[in-house]
């Protein structure tokens, strides 16, 4: 499993880096209601994220087919999203942090989340299966 977990948070670095990115052109810059942009940024950062994912973390279709994979992926990540968006209002709007800082610190927040539910839900490998490949 370290192997995996050191290869998910290289996918998850480029995924966050997208969405980081994301939300500072649209909601830094362009000034969109920052809420707003998170969610919309989050979906296609979780698109990218499984595409990686399947490509060099997890193997596809172990227990689910590749539709539900993707499925079960975003409904993982909507209880993600959940709490990114409640600990980036509680740090925006409660808090009174930066709104950068705050993306970070919601980013970083929901990462654990996100691969152990990846990990032993979605691409939980069968019994007797390699431990990591």
């Amino acid at each position: 499993m370290l192997v995996r977990a050191a290869r998910y948070f290289v996918v998850g670095g480029i995924s966050a880096a997208f969405d980081i990115g994301f939300f500072f052109v649209f909601a830094k810059l362009a000034g969109y209601h920052y809420l707003a942009v998170a969610s919309v940024g989050f979906v296609f950062a979780v698109l990218l994220n499984y595409a990686l994912s399947v490509r060099f973390v997890f193997i596809s279709g172990v227990r689910f087919s590749k539709a539900q994979e993707l499925a079960l992926v975003y409904l993982v990540s909507g209880i993600g999203l959940a709490l990114h968006l409640l600990v980036l209002y509680a740090a925006v709007d409660k808090l009174a942090l930066e709104l950068m800082l705050s993306k970070l610190i919601a980013t970083a927040s929901v990462f654990l989340w996100n691969f152990l539910a990846r990990n032993y839900f979605i691409f939980r490998r069968p019994a007797g299966g390699r431990a990591d490949s």
